[in-house]
Formats: structure tokens, sequence, C-alpha cells
């Protein structure tokens, strides 16, 4: 593994640009399964899951051109064929993608496997839900020694789903599926989250006709067959605000190119109130600290779209150790995603977690021993230190500390990072942050 040596205490001074969003992107791919026409998909970054799903789609007999110099991918999906559980979970890895090429492996092949599939430690994402939801359309489910195997011997029928909770995998999975299913599907409580919409629009694109209500509930009428899609994928929100963070910690002053004022207005609100300034141009935003450089400590809770998105909370908890005050931060997303918090206080950051509900959401995680409230206490100086990546975006928040921090750390596993960020040495050199990769 990988470690990455940081001398910190410099702010963060450039220019650095962003591609298309890896919550959407990975789903665009599997999407193109769904025809056996030549699909083309732009803006697409270079990033470990695109490598994950490419590799499984060539397993399937999927073809895919992917230009990095321009961020461009053609998939030919023209001969689909099945794969064994062992060279799925092979390729797979930690990755939770399989699960979501079954509607399209059913549609196309009648029949497909995943393996057990991991992700990253922020809690439970289980995929019982997913298969009850295949089973609903129809799929016959059976488990194997080391994986799952579906059928649908007879195809699949449009169906009935009511999700207790916006999943964005479990809306993914269900949109993904209804497509082509014989009928109607109706699907309550669905997510709405930008990169969902943006499948939304993939699907439109391939011949779907899918309706989306104000209430979160959304209507799939399904087709016999769909074509090929040519998508320019939205930009990577997360890793726009993740940047935003970093500028707002260390005292610098990012422009981040690519990023959307329109699927960041939540986030741009918080970033405001805790001392941040910024300004948007047609193609960009600039990220700094206000005009007096102090931070301001906030109440915060998480929530689906349109609330304060879950994967904002973790960078930005690095640049509240830096603000006056007591801020409070409340996970209603993840039960687990206050484990990278462990290494702040290492570097001495004041944060408490805490098993209430500190805030005003009823939260599915109250009176069940999960740690998912934080009060963070500043300004406190960081220092360098050893670090461990957790997962994806606690990585990128350790590297956030450790280039605020005076002194030097090492940030070991730092290969992760890569799962969803971009040429990340890359844009750290490019803002003059003094690293080097060991």
């Amino acid at each position: 593994m990988s470690v990455l040596r940081v001398n910190g205490g410099r702010p963060l001074h450039g220019e650095i640009t962003v591609r298309g969003a890896k919550n959407l992107v990975p789903k665009a791919m599997v999407a193109s399964l769904l025809s056996a026409e030549t699909s083309q998909l732009a803006s697409v970054p270079d990033i470990r899951d695109v490598e994950v799903v490419t590799k499984l789609l060539n397993l399937h007999g999927v073809e895919v051109d992917f230009n990095k110099s321009v961020g461009v991918l053609t998939l030919r999906p023209a001969e689909v064929h099945a794969a064994s559980v062992e060279e799925v979970d092979q390729h797979a890895g930690s990755s939770r993608i399989p699960i979501l090429l079954c509607g399209p492996l059913l549609h196309r092949l009648g029949k497909a496997v995943i393996p057990n599939l991991g992700g990253c430690d922020i809690g439970g994402r289980p995929i019982d839900f997913h298969i009850a939801t295949l089973r609903k359309f129809g799929a016959e489910v059976e488990k194997l020694p080391h994986g799952i195997e579906l059928r649908a011997p007879n195809g699949l029928e449009g169906t009935k789903v009511e999700l207790p909770y916006p999943s964005v995998g479990a809306t993914e999975q269900t949109l993904l599926t209804a497509v082509r299913a014989r009928g109607i599907t109706e699907l309550r409580g669905a997510a709405v989250e930008p990169e969902i919409m943006d499948l939304v629009a993939v699907l439109q694109k391939m011949g779907a006709i899918i309706s989306v209500d104000t209430d979160r509930v959304i209507r799939v009428e399904g087709v016999e067959e769909l074509r090929g899609f040519n998508h320019v994928a939205l930009p990577d929100r997360i890793e726009a605000a993740s940047w935003a963070s970093a500028a707002l910690a260390t005292g610098g002053d990012i422009t981040v190119r690519g990023a959307r004022q329109a699927d960041m207005m939540t986030f741009l609100n918080v970033f405001r109130k805790v001392g941040g300034d910024f300004d948007i141009t047609e193609d960009a935003i600039r990220f700094r600290r206000g005009s007096d450089g102090d931070l301001r400590s906030i109440v915060l809770e998480t929530n689906v779209h349109p609330g304060f998105m879950t994967d904002w909370q973790q960078p930005l908890v690095v640049a509240l150790t830096q603000a006056e005050g007591l801020s409070i931060v409340h996970e209603t997303v993840y039960e687990n995603r206050f484990g990278f918090t462990e290494a702040l206080r290492r570097m001495g950051a004041k944060i408490q977690v805490y098993r209430e509900c500190l805030g005003g959401l009823q939260c599915r995680f109250g009176a069940r021993n999960f740690y998912h409230s934080a009060v963070i206490s500043g300004p406190t100086p960081l220092t360098g230190a050893d670090i461990d990546v957790p997962d994806l975006r606690g990585g990128f928040s350790h590297v956030v500390a450790a280039l605020a921090a005076s002194g030097v750390s090492h940030v070991s596993g730092v290969d992760i990072i890569n799962r969803g960020y971009e040429n990340f040495m890359e844009k750290l050199v490019a803002l003059d942050a003094d690293v080097e990769l060991q």
C-alpha cells in the first residue's frame, strides 16, 4: 500500500478540474447492457471504479474503449454472455457494482451471478433489499457457496416497490430492472439525487419511459427494446465540495473547474455560513475563506437530497476543527461515518462522538448504539501524525487534515482515494501541496 508523505501547514492555491460524477458514471456504464447498440459516455474520470466496471463488462462480452485524455467511453454490448461467480469476484474487489448488473443481465441473458459484495466500511448496506426487489420483478434466486445466482426464465414483470428509506442503490436497482420489464413499475420513497436524475436522463435517451413525481414516486412503463445512448455525465459534486473544504481547512484559494452551482446549492449555503466565500462562473467555482479569514461553528445534519449530502460531511469536519466555538454534526444517512475522527483527535482535534441524536431530524440510528453525532470544539492546531486511510471519503479527509497540520504526516493506504478522485496526486501538486508518494 502506498504511503503519502505530507509536509503540512501551507495553504492550497491553484486550479483543478472535476469530470463526471463517480456516483453516476459506473451506473451509466451498467445501463449500456440494456441495449445491444453502441453507447458513448463523455466527461468520464480516470478512477478505480471505472476500471472495475470496465473489467466486469469485459467479462460479460462488452467491448469498452476509454480515451482517457478526453474522458470518453465507448461501450459495445452487442455480444453479451454470462460470467462465473469466481470471475466476477476476482474483478469486483470491494465494489458493490455487480449487484446492479443483475437486472440488465436478466433482460439480456435470462440469468446473472454475483459474489459476496464489499464496499467502504461506513455502515450497513445489505444487498437483501436488492434481492427482494429482483424477486418482486419475477427473478428466481439461488444462494451458492460463494455468491448468488439469479434467473428469469419467463422474463421480468413490472411491480410495485416501496422503499423504507430513499436508498440511492435500491432506486438505481429498480430503475435498471424496470425499464425493460413488462408492464408498469411504481417506485415509492425513491432517492432523487442529481446522479439519479442523470441516470434517468440516460435511460430516457435509450428509449425508456420514466416519470418522476414531486413526492418521491417514480413510474416506469417497461419497453421491449432499448437503444444506445450518447451522454455527457454531470460533474462530480462530491469531489468539488471536497476540494472546497480543503480550501477552508488550509486557508487556501482553490478554483474547481467543472463545479456546477445547481447541484451544490445546499453545500454552498453551509460553506458560506462556516465563513467561506465563493465566486461562480459559467464553468467553475472559486472557493476560499471570507475576507476576515475566520471560520464559524455551525450545527449541521446530513440527509438525503436535497439535504446536506453525507459525502460532503467528512472533509468539512476537518475544516470545522479550525472554526471558533462548538460545531455539532448529526449523521443520519450512514451509522458508522465518524470512525475517521479518531485520527483527527490524534492530530490534536477536539472531537467527541455520541450515540444520541444531536439534531432536530428523526433519525433511524437513535437509541441503537451507533456513534452518529459529533461535537467539534475549535479552533485547535493540528500536528502531523501517521494515519491509516479507512475508506474513500475518510481517506480524503485525512489527507486534508495532514495538509492543514503543522509538521510531517504519513498517510498510508492512499490508493483507495483513487476510487473516487481522478489524478489525486497531480491535483495536490497543482495546488502547491508539499507531498511525496513513497
